[in-house]
């Protein structure tokens, strides 16, 4: 940092010392690939610059002994010396990858929240806006709202000109109308090329050609308001527009879909949206679920305490509702708060919850919870928690909640979280940048 203020002779000792450690690291890896001619040169050179610099020699002596090792080097040296800057660069990557990973699968994990399971402690991806057509923002706008917000566009334009057709799974049919749920097709990925996720796939057609739409499946909850404000029209949402759109066209048009690993009937519904081809049939943002650091530390040196947030991984969970679409097991990590150890008994009171036959402590979200104080919507008795139910934790297990019990699918749906699965607890929220930065609660 100060070598500006060296003398030149200290300058080109101290540069005598990077030199003699090249000359160390060619002679160990490549001294089986050099001709005897060359070890005897390489470790000559050597040597000459070690007296060099042991010695009283000038500044003209010391220059002369390194130009002479710099030469051996460059004949003896093969990929180590002279090294380009591609190499030097692809080592550079590859240590800082290796130490990346090291600190990511046991010290610090980056985490996405996936859904509003945890709000308002964490909150999940939300809607932030439905753009009218024409109104959509560019990529520069997007670009600012990605950086400022976490805020990425989704949208899907329309192939053809016509009607908008939506698809749905008919439940019901009591011979007058229809009883809808939006059709979709799910995939497996990853959302920020980081974070494991799944997509659902939503699909429109347009004068028999269709577009699709990939949303990250733990927003789809949030997607039916979405559907409900670009897709009600006069209607009071978007099922109330299926209905009108059922009963003026019959019969309703129909194709099959793959669900859970068989073909499933699919109707084709207009919605009365008119489209030019090439105009937005759909376009909002979402604004990204908190971004934090997991501590995977902690937990190998102390026990999980009640009350902390509890990240962990769904792939030892064996639950149906830990099955995708086609039956195969989800493995991603979810966030919930930990309220229950091994021999905890466990009830909900609405809107409170109990432990060991006591109000639940350890967390502001408890307390808050059991008086529906603010944002906090209280405990919800349903699941394996029921009205009048209790469960007792087992041995190398653990219950978890979450702070938004009416929409959190937790371990009153899915059980007991097992001790393998356990990640770690919530660190640090980085991102984005709101009030909530900073130490996860």
């Amino acid at each position: 940092m100060f070598s500006f203020f060296y003398s030149e002779e200290k300058k080109l000792r101290k540069s005598a010392g990077h030199w003699l450690e090249l000359a160390d690291r060619v002679y160990k890896f490549r001294r089986d690939q050099l001709t005897a001619k060359q070890l005897e040169q390489l470790l000559s050179a050597t040597k000459a610059v070690q007296g060099a610099v042991k010695g009283s020699a000038g500044v003209k002596e010391l220059e002369k002994a390194l130009g002479a090792l710099e030469l051996i080097l460059r004949e003896t040296g093969g990929r180590i010396y002279p090294s380009s800057s591609l190499v030097e660069n692809v080592e550079f990557f590859l240590v800082a990858a290796i130490v990346i990973l090291g600190l990511r699968a046991y010290i610090v994990q980056p985490f996405k929240i996936p859904t509003n399971s945890m709000w308002p402690s964490y909150y999940g991806m939300t809607a932030s806006a439905v753009y009218p057509e024409g109104s959509a923002p560019n990529l520069w706008h997007q670009a600012i709202r990605l950086v400022g917000l976490g805020a990425t566009n989704y949208s899907v334009s329309a192939p053809a000109t016509g009607e908008v057709l939506f698809p749905v799974y008919a439940s019901t049919y009591d011979g007058t109308h229809y009883s809808f749920r939006p059709a979709f097709a799910e995939t497996s990925g990853r959302s920020l090329l980081i974070f494991p996720t799944r997509w659902r796939e939503y699909t429109f057609s347009v004068a028999g050609e269709q577009a699709t739409i990939k949303i990250p499946a733990e927003f789809d909850n949030d997607f039916q308001g979405v559907l409900d404000e670009a897709f009600k029209g006069k209607s009071a949402n978007l099922y109330d527009a299926l209905r009108v759109g059922a009963a003026t066209q019959k019969p309703l048009q129909t194709s099959t879909l793959q669900r859970q690993g068989r073909a499933t009937t699919v109707y084709w519904v207009p919605i009365g949206k008119q489209v030019q081809k090439g105009e937005k049939i759909l376009s909002f943002d979402v604004l990204t679920g908190d971004l934090l650091f997991v501590d995977r530390l902690s937990y190998h040196f102390v026990q999980p305490q009640v009350g902390s947030g509890f990240v962990f991984k769904t792939e030892n969970i064996d639950s149906p509702e830990m099955k995708d679409q086609a039956g195969n097991q989800i493995h991603q990590y979810y966030v919930k708060r930990l309220v229950g150890v091994p021999g905890d008994i466990l009830e909900i009171k609405e809107p409170a919850l109990w432990r060991n036959g006591q109000p639940i402590t350890g967390s502001t979200a408890f307390a808050k919870n059991a008086i529906r104080d603010g944002k906090y919507p209280g405990y919800n008795n349903t699941g394996n928690l029921s009205a009048m139910g209790t469960v007792t934790v087992p041995t190398d297990s653990y219950y978890a909640l979450g702070d938004n019990s009416p929409r959190s699918k937790d371990s009153r749906y899915w059980g007991f979280i097992p001790e393998k699965g356990v990640v770690g607890r919530p660190l640090f929220i980085y991102y984005p940048f709101t009030t909530r930065w900073g130490l996860a609660n």
